[in-house]
């Protein structure tokens, strides 16, 4: 194990108070590092990928400005075509789980085959390295599930070229319902729950299947959602039993309209739900996790804290507000299932919901028109929640691994704090430039000081443990940055 000497107190309390004076905390780059220093806050820098960063006043010192490739990417995303996506979704008159399985033309089935033959075409872009599938099996009765089912997930891989085996997985559900959520034959066209997060997953798999990622994206249009999150729950369940590196899960479910049921509207804004401490801990987890102030450092909550590093920016032109709750109230979405089997998950969602028009038969009253049909989605809404997904999606697989094994040794009483961690696996060092040590104050809700301290796996801050949270993050030879590590107690 490598060693890295520490960090001088009086050097984290000088910069902190910089820092704090200036009202901003700045990034500290490398060199900076090396000779015990922050950087200014709101220094710039250029990346090796040629973006200028420079963070917003506010933004948290973990912030990570888009590089050119990025913005490139996300310039692609085109709110036409995910409209068109929406409205043929909607066409299908409904699709739900129990609905017809072999009609051409309407019913969940309808519906499946088209979803695969548009991930194919996307795929043939791919230079082989996206591949499509089905990904069935029969359900047996259950709650909403009366008799014997088959649901089906629709699947595209797009494998990493240098790290394939670390995963990635973004979702949207394609079954639909009405008010009834067990009628299968009346009309439920479900343009917002969910055609409009379906219609983000297939734009994100047409714009990154002509990308060359480090790591492998998964696209997945998933059913059973309505009936009890039956299409998820088998993927997870799947991933899980060929113990697969799945580092983060994301799902979009109704993304699709920026206004709220009194007519406001918030076009900028996308909500991220993130649950605290995790629930596949076993009681005793939860309690070392409560016992040390854990209950904000989830990885659900790192997680969140990185799409907004990377994707709350002029790039995107969207506001992710992290809510820190698993889901709403009286509601569940796609990410539960990962999050059940200690995969990293979050939910994305519109930042207020019209329960006017979500899971309403269509009807008119009153000459006014109701039922959730595409006439009350926001299009360009709907992409620039797409680009917040490519903006998370990219960074993650362009980036090394979140790191493993962190530890914060509590073996002796001393008022300074020594790290460790493990170095990546052999498919990240070659992209693996160091790490960075961030760590925060622990009524903050952002990390406002970062140190870069080499490619070590041991690190020393003298500064007191029980005073503020640390965490660990890796450093990718393009400057792109993983999500951060919360370092468990270890005596």
């Amino acid at each position: 194990m490598s060693e890295q000497t520490g960090t001088s107190r009086r050097t984290v309390l000088a910069a902190a108070a910089v820092a704090g004076t200036a009202g901003a905390v700045g990034q500290a780059g490398p060199a900076a590092a090396r000779d015990g220093r922050h950087a200014p806050a709101g220094a710039s820098a250029t990346t090796s990928a040629g973006a200028s960063a420079t963070a917003p006043a506010g933004a948290s010192a973990t912030a990570q400005p888009p590089p050119r490739a990025l913005r490139a990417l996300l310039r692609e995303i085109d709110h036409r075509r995910i409209e068109a996506t929406v409205r043929r979704l909607a066409a299908f008159g409904t699709r739900h789980t129990l609905s017809a399985q072999d009609d051409p033309v309407r019913g969940i089935g309808a519906a499946r085959d088209w979803i695969l033959a548009e991930l194919r075409r996307h795929a043939r872009a791919s230079g082989g390295r996206m591949s499509v599938e089905l990904q069935s099996y029969v359900q047996e009765p259950g709650p909403r599930i009366p008799q014997p089912t088959r649901i089906t997930n629709v699947v595209a891989t797009l494998r990493g070229s240098a790290s394939p085996d670390r995963i990635y997985v973004v979702s949207g559900h394609y079954d639909s319902r009405a008010s009834d959520v067990m009628d299968a034959t009346g009309d439920a066209p479900g343009a917002d729950d969910d055609a409009s997060g379906v219609a983000v997953v297939l734009e994100l798999a047409r714009v990154m299947a002509t990308r060359r990622l480090g790591a492998t994206v998964v696209f997945a249009a998933v059913a059973g959602e309505e009936q009890g999150l039956y299409g998820a729950a088998h993927m997870a369940e799947q991933y899980k039993r060929q113990k697969a590196d799945v580092q983060a899960m994301f799902t979009n479910d109704i993304v699709g309209s920026s206004t709220a049921d009194d007519g406001t509207r918030d076009p900028r804004t996308v909500r991220l739900f993130a649950e605290g401490v995790p629930s596949s801990e076993t009681p005793e987890e939860a309690a070392v996790r409560r016992s040390v102030g854990g209950e904000n450092d989830s990885p659900a909550r790192q997680l969140a804290r990185f799409v907004r590093d990377v994707a709350d920016n002029d790039a995107t032109g969207m506001r992710v507000r992290v809510v820190h709750r698993r889901d709403r109230y009286l509601r569940g979405g796609d990410h539960i299932p990962f999050l059940e089997r200690a995969y990293p998950a979050a939910r994305f969602t519109e930042p207020a919901e019209d329960y006017a028009h979500q899971h309403q038969d269509v009807r008119v009253v009153d000459g006014k028109q109701y039922g959730d049909l595409p006439e009350f989605c926001d299009f360009p809404y709907i992409a620039r929640v797409a680009r917040v997904n490519a903006a998370a999606l990219w960074s993650l697989a362009q980036a090394p691994g979140t790191p493993r094994g962190a530890k914060i040794r509590t073996a002796e009483l001393t008022n300074d704090t020594e790290l460790v961690w493990e170095r990546g696996p052999e498919s990240d060092l070659a992209d693996l430039a160091g790490y960075e040590v961030v760590w925060r104050e622990t009524t903050d809700t952002d990390w406002t000081e970062v140190v870069d301290v080499g490619d070590v796996t041991r690190h020393t801050v003298e500064l007191s443990k029980d005073n503020v949270f640390f965490g660990v993050r890796a450093v990718g030879r393009s400057g792109v940055r993983s999500p951060v590590a919360f370092p468990a107690p270890e005596r």
